[in-house]
């Protein structure tokens, strides 16, 4: 599949991959700092963005587009960062194609299967899609319904765009992400270990990088550390921006 995609700046590169739900401009405050001194390429992941929509939606498809795209930009061999479902991609990527990354940043997310914990996100989307929006304020109260959380709602209201016909639309392929979002998307990435250095970086509040990972992280990718950032929870680099960038790129930095 052909992502979209945004590039930035020149010298080795950094490819950046976005959570659930998200778009290529959620790491846009990493990506800028990065592109100093790298050539940065952040994405949209299939079904986000502009990237193309498609059913099939599973972490071994989504590593395999990352890949395409890097044989199509002449890319032999990146660094890579990516945020929670990002993060599994990249997990994934380095797991089967560890001739391609050169270092991996996995933030807040472990490659073990998970239980889905955003049912309610995913019946407001489907809400979204199914009512005609007049407006993004429309579109907010329908997804009040579901999502208490402003902050989570003005998230998912990113997606919102006007389409051809003027009509306020999800840029979200809604029906594969239902599809797939109790199967496919919580399983681990999986494959042989991954040797190269590896950062994982978990955010103190959040849940989804928890003490019994350890070991299956140890194991799948040996040459990796661990790094809590305090009082923040699974938004961390939204929530601690400077210090989640000063992590990133010094390790990125300290490994070519």
């Amino acid at each position: 599949m052909k992502l979209n995609y945004k590039e930035q700046g020149a010298g080795p590169v950094i490819i950046l991959m976005h959570g659930m739900f998200g778009s290529l401009s959620n790491l846009g405050n990493l990506g800028r700092e990065l592109s100093t001194r790298y050539r940065v390429i952040a994405v949209d992941l299939r079904n986000h963005g502009g990237s193309p929509h498609d059913s099939t939606m599973d972490i071994a498809s989504m590593a395999a587009d990352i890949v395409e795209l890097m044989d199509d930009l002449g890319v032999a061999v990146a660094g890579l960062v990516g945020h929670s479902l990002g993060g599994k991609i990249g997990m994934q990527v380095a797991l089967n194609y560890p001739d391609r990354v050169k270092s991996l940043v996995v933030a807040d997310i472990a490659p073990v299967d998970y239980p889905q914990s955003n049912d309610n996100v995913v019946q407001g989307l489907q809400a979204l899609a199914l009512e005609p929006l007049a407006s993004r304020s429309d579109a907010d109260r329908i997804l009040s319904t579901f999502i208490e959380d402003k902050t989570t709602r003005a998230f998912i209201l990113k997606n919102l765009h006007r389409n051809q016909s003027e009509d306020l639309v999800l840029k979200l392929n809604v029906d594969a992400i239902v599809a797939n979002y109790n199967g496919n998307l919580t399983r681990a990435p999986n494959g042989n270990a991954f040797s190269g250095p590896a950062l994982f970086v978990k955010g103190e509040k959040s849940a989804y990088i928890q003490e019994k990972h350890r070991p299956i992280i140890e194991h799948l990718f040996p040459n990796s550390e661990l790094v809590v950032i305090d009082a923040v929870g699974h938004w961390l680099h939204a929530e601690k921006p400077g210090l989640f960038n000063d992590l990133v790129i010094g390790f990125l930095v300290a490994n070519g």
